[in-house]
């Protein structure tokens, strides 16, 4: 008896493409940094996150939002509320100074216009924000400097708002900050973009420098005083950083044209996202790139790799004529 209906076809589901794992590294820069909520925004708008993120000084506050889970856009709506409260923040970071800790020039003794870190941490960073590494949703290293041993330390576990405070703790500007005995500031002394401490983390490393470069003067005034020590701390980040690309290259290495602006000048927030409009462009374009590639290299090795189906056996006639003439 035939059957009286035709059998489906199975077809096995299409396993997805795996994807690169990505590794970020956010530098330091002052407002600069601002430039890395376009960059973010580039992770989000691609449906990909990275798997591990290391940030420097304003990178390890923007990574530290972005790896306890915020997105992109509620970071930037957070950053720009904020910063249009210019004059509430200075009000609040001027009466939160720390104790005299400093005589300049070692004569002239003054209160210390030093601020504490973790006070400026409260304004930028979300409420949201993960209080401690184990909880964040993406692995995260904090750079920071040991001014005693005059070397770097990776901060990755514990208290995340004392590692961020420590990591942005510029001398001249915050108090140094204190972990497990051991003095801490500014990660960008010794490390302005850490992309080298994501070695072997991920298949592909990208890096995101917003070290800048001072402006000549047919752009801007004579440097002031405090420009001019703001600045030397800008010249050192990009010493630093060229050196080390000297030696080893992240995969993707964008340079954000953020020359234009000084360390301080978050006021102009808006002016730094536009100016690194490009730079989130090209980063977008390369990524999109390298994903595409990836992908198309994945799924010709997979088709390369599946298994062929057995061949059919069949008879040949002539064989066949033959096996009756032999039983006459």
């Amino acid at each position: 008896m035939k059957p009286t209906g035709k059998a489906l076809a199975v077809r096995k589901p299409t396993l997805p493409v795996a994807r690169p794992t990505i590794a970020l590294a956010l530098g330091g820069g002052g407002a600069r940094g601002l430039a890395h909520i376009l960059m973010l925004e580039v992770f989000d708008e691609l449906g990909i996150k990275p798997t591990v993120i290391a940030g420097t000084s304003i990178g390890a506050v923007f990574g530290a939002a972005y790896a306890s889970g915020l997105s992109a856009r509620l970071i930037r709506a957070h950053t720009e509320e904020t910063l249009s409260q210019r004059f509430d923040i200075i009000r609040q970071l001027l009466s939160a100074r720390s104790d005299p800790v400093l005589k300049i020039f070692n004569f002239v003794p003054i209160r210390s216009a030093l601020l504490k870190p973790e006070t400026l941490l409260d304004y930028l960073l979300p409420s949201k924000v993960a209080r401690d590494f184990a909880h964040l949703a993406i692995p995260l290293k904090v750079l920071a400097t040991d001014y005693y041993a005059q070397e770097q330390r990776i901060i990755g576990e514990g208290a995340l708002r004392s590692a961020v405070a420590a990591s942005i703790a510029l001398p001249a500007l915050f108090t140094p900050v204190s972990i497990d005995g051991r003095l801490l500031m500014d990660g960008g002394l010794t490390n302005p973009l850490p992309f080298d401490v994501l070695d072997g983390a991920a298949d592909l490393t990208v890096a995101i420098d917003v070290s800048g470069a001072p402006t000549p003067p047919s752009k801007r005034d004579h440097p002031s005083v405090f420009a001019a020590l703001m600045a030397s701390t800008q010249i050192l980040q990009r010493t630093i950083v060229r050196e080390k690309l000297k030696s080893r290259q992240p995969d993707i290495y964008i340079d954000v044209e953020v020359d234009d602006f000084y360390l301080l000048d978050f006021h102009r927030f808006k002016d730094v996202l536009a100016a690194a409009a490009p730079a989130k462009a090209q980063l977008k374009r390369q990524l999109a790139r390298v994903l595409a590639s990836h992908t198309a290299e994945v799924v010709t090795a997979a088709a390369a790799e599946a298994p062929h189906p057995p061949a059919r056996k069949r008879k040949l006639p002539g064989l066949k004529r033959m096996s009756r003439a032999d039983t006459k």
